[in-house]
């Protein structure tokens, strides 16, 4: 056993776990690249004002939870805490939105930083696949994205799960909302730092997952009943896309994101198998967050899907991805010659783009059959001394146990053959 384990909070991926975590990671951003986005990646850290603006100064995010740090050059950097600011940011710098073809359609996949309580659900280090439409203001963006996240969730066989959808409002309606939810919060019972968090950004109350704050939201007064009535067509027109493509959502007129930068469309995938941390993906519209950050007026829309809260959703409900063997053939060679030219079949069979794996280490016939099975491999190639007295090589079919000979020039063909 190593000295140095991985810091608290944060995991290994090895096989064949790992496997898991790649199909679902293929499986998110196959849905997003059959819409027209295109990838795109961040570095891993950014100057830590991007997320003071972007996400906001008064969220958890960014007052407790980043990883800062001081470059020798006295540079202020953040390990990235989330995706969307840092996507938005590389869209500018790039000068992706005066290319025309708006909205820029990007998605992502990678590592975020934020310390955190360790639990199970909650890691310190954390994998998403993220999508994001920059440029465009239109519901039918907000319903794509939504309708490609559930297709994700089921072509990978969950089906426990539940949409919650609702509208933050805009610039225009929602002061009016955030006046009249300051002056209810200021009549609750609440700590300082919550009542602090109320003044500064009060919906970000409404995310609080304390059992006595929620206790006293119950009546705390609804968006809903403040959108202007460009958001509530708005948001009609999204809810009307999505029920017509068939995917079913519940109406939640309490759901908050927790980061600053949402405006009109929010919308949650809930999985009830994961008890407290029960979000395995979310996102929203962003109208001002290029503003924010510096850029020009770019209404935005996206998504983040967790993959460790994703890959606990289908262990949750047993579900087993049918998942390619990394191995498909084995090659078991029996002496110098023997290894030579098997050493030089396993080349070719991997420049055929079949999976092959070599006996290393001089383990004998024995130790190595072993080590073929426990590859998964479908079919095991032997050859010793008298095999190649004979010009051949040993075909095994590890399903059938049915085992044939086969010439070295017409070994490909025998191979393709039983693996279809």
């Amino acid at each position: 056993m190593s000295t140095f384990q991985a810091p608290k909070g944060t995991y290994d991926l090895i096989p064949p776990r790992s496997a898991v975590f790649l199909a679902v990671r293929d499986a998110i951003s196959a849905q997003a690249r059959s819409a027209g986005y295109g990838y795109v990646e961040t570095p891993g850290f950014e100057d830590v004002n991007l997320f003071a603006r972007g996400v906001g100064e008064s969220t958890d995010i960014v007052t407790k939870e980043m990883y800062t740090l001081t470059t020798k050059g006295g540079d202020q950097l953040a390990l990235r805490p989330e995706g969307t600011a840092s996507v938005l940011r590389a869209a500018l710098q790039a000068n992706l939105h005066k290319q025309g073809n708006l909205p820029v359609k990007l998605w992502y996949s990678g590592s975020y930083y934020r310390y955190e309580r360790a639990q199970a659900g909650r890691y310190r280090h954390f994998s998403q696949v993220g999508a994001e439409a920059i440029g465009a203001e239109d519901p039918a963006l907000d319903a794509e994205l939504i309708i490609l996240a559930d297709q994700a969730y089921r072509s990978l066989g969950l089906r426990q799960y539940r949409i919650l959808l609702n509208s933050l409002g805009d610039k225009e309606c929602r002061p009016v909302y955030r006046e009249a939810l300051q002056t209810f919060l200021r009549g609750l019972d609440l700590d300082e730092e919550t009542l602090r968090r109320a003044e500064i950004n009060p919906l970000r109350v409404l995310d609080d997952k304390r059992p006595d704050v929620r206790k006293q939201l119950v009546d705390a007064p609804l968006l809903r009943d403040y959108l202007c009535d460009a958001c509530k067509a708005y948001h009609e027109e999204v809810r009307a896309l999505i029920t017509a493509a068939g995917v079913v959502f519940e109406d939640d007129l309490k759901l908050v994101r927790g980061l600053d930068y949402y405006t009109r469309t929010t919308f949650e995938f809930v999985h009830d198998g994961l008890g407290a941390q029960s979000a395995v993906g979310g996102g929203g519209r962003y109208d001002g967050l290029s503003e924010m950050i510096g850029g020009p007026a770019l209404p935005s829309v996206g998504w983040a899907l967790g993959v460790d809260r994703t890959v606990l959703a289908l262990e949750a409900e047993g579900v087993e991805l049918d998942l390619p063997a990394a191995t498909s053939v084995f090659a078991v060679a029996i002496g110098e010659e023997a290894r030579r030219l098997l050493f030089g079949k396993v080349t070719e069979l991997r420049r055929a783009g079949i999976a092959t794996d070599f006996s290393f280490g001089g383990k004998g016939l024995k130790g190595s059959m072993k080590d073929a099975n426990r590859s998964g491999a479908r079919i095991a190639l032997v050859a010793g001394e008298r095999d190649l007295a004979e010009g051949v090589i040993q075909v095994k079919d590890m399903e059938s146990g049915e085992q044939r000979p086969v010439a070295p020039d017409a070994l490909l063909d025998a191979v393709r053959a039983i693996l279809g």
